[in-house]
């Protein structure tokens, strides 16, 4: 079937049904969301969404408010509720195994999204966070050459915590092997909650006596609680920090000079992505058959899995216009209280 039939036949079949039932004759795709309280899956949500329903397909989705526990729960219900397909951001990679033996004996789909479900039975979907890594590094190195430098980490139970360090310190090793860089701080953050990240920040500046002179933060929520910390010691806008996602508070950070970088990840793409290969698999294509795939093995069990990168791109005070041209910001928004010679706010 040509494209062009094939949307003609999917516009009738949603035009058939009843208000409110869009999608009921085609697949229902089940989202389990870890922590849907954090900006940037509001956007994700939006364009899963859409690509979903463009589909012909339902989405239904549930919150697990950061309790593996409770996603377990969801996942059930998800299933329970004719889920085809699940895209899950799990809580915890150790914990979601349950949910994934239920997925495949009831012949259901899944979607690792953003984060790794290390089971050759689920697709990965995210960006290049070792490369994101990388790119916080390279900002930071070259805003701060050498020196103290502390790293604030994601949560212990999400593989990109460390996939996000291995890029890193990859860019760093030289300088820390040479004694240029000192690593005087490094932490995992719990649920990488930015209450969590400042208070981390606050035990490193009081153990090293306020002498750090570089932050890599593995995310934009954990960077804004690193320059409160920065910020109470009077050296927010002094110390370089790096951070992820592009949430619109970390873009204005870096107009205003307080965070250094926070690398791009277009939830926009991410979210139709994972839309549009969640619902070829529950339409019937197998892992191997979604367009772009990969074979990787990169997680700690090495596991070979089918896996769809995107790439990240990092925004300093350098390239702001990139976001703002995207319609990703406002101008106003992103500008609101720039320094002079930010590209985008002249």
């Amino acid at each position: 079937m040509n494209r062009v039939l094939g949307a003609l036949l999917a516009g009738a079949v949603v035009a058939s049904v009843c208000p409110g039932q869009a999608g009921a004759a085609g697949k229902v795709i089940g989202v389990s969301w870890s922590n849907f309280q954090e900006e940037r899956w509001k956007t994700d949500e939006a364009a899963m969404k859409k690509a979903i329903e463009a589909n012909g397909d339902k989405y239904v989705s549930a919150d697990a408010q950061a309790s593996a526990a409770k996603q377990l729960t969801d996942i059930e219900n998800l299933i329970s509720q004719g889920a085809n397909a699940l895209v899950i951001l799990t809580v915890d990679k150790d914990a979601i195994g349950p949910a994934i033996d239920k997925a495949a004996a009831e012949g259901i789909a899944v979607v690792g999204y953003d984060r790794l479900i290390e089971d050759k039975r689920a697709y990965y979907l995210t960006f290049d966070n070792v490369e994101v890594g990388r790119q916080q590094a390279k900002a930071v190195l070259a805003a701060k050459p050498e020196g103290n430098y502390a790293f604030i980490k994601g949560d212990k139970g999400d593989p990109n915590a460390d996939f996000l360090l291995s890029g890193t310190l990859e860019v760093l090793k030289a300088a820390i092997d040479s004694g240029k860089i000192k690593k005087v701080g490094e932490t995992y953050t719990d649920g990488w909650k930015p209450d969590n990240a400042q208070k981390n920040m606050e035990q490193i500046l009081t153990a090293n006596n306020n002498k750090v002179d570089a932050v890599v933060a593995q995310n934009d929520g954990m960077a804004g609680g690193v320059i409160a910390a920065l910020s109470a010691q009077g050296l927010a806008g002094t110390v370089p920090v790096s951070g992820q996602d592009g949430d619109h508070a970390a873009l204005n950070r870096v107009a205003r000079g307080t965070q250094t970088v926070s690398v791009w990840k277009d939830a926009r793409e991410l979210g139709k992505t994972a839309g549009d290969i969640a619902s070829a698999l529950a339409s019937g294509k197998k892992l191997t058959e979604v367009a772009g795939t990969q074979k990787w093995s990169g997680g700690a069990k090495k596991v070979e899995m089918q896996a769809t990168f995107l790439k990240p791109i990092a925004i300093t005070k350098d390239n702001l216009n990139l976001v703002i041209e995207a319609s990703w910001i406002p101008k106003a928004k992103a500008c609101e209280g720039a320094k002079p010679g930010v590209k985008g706010c002249e």
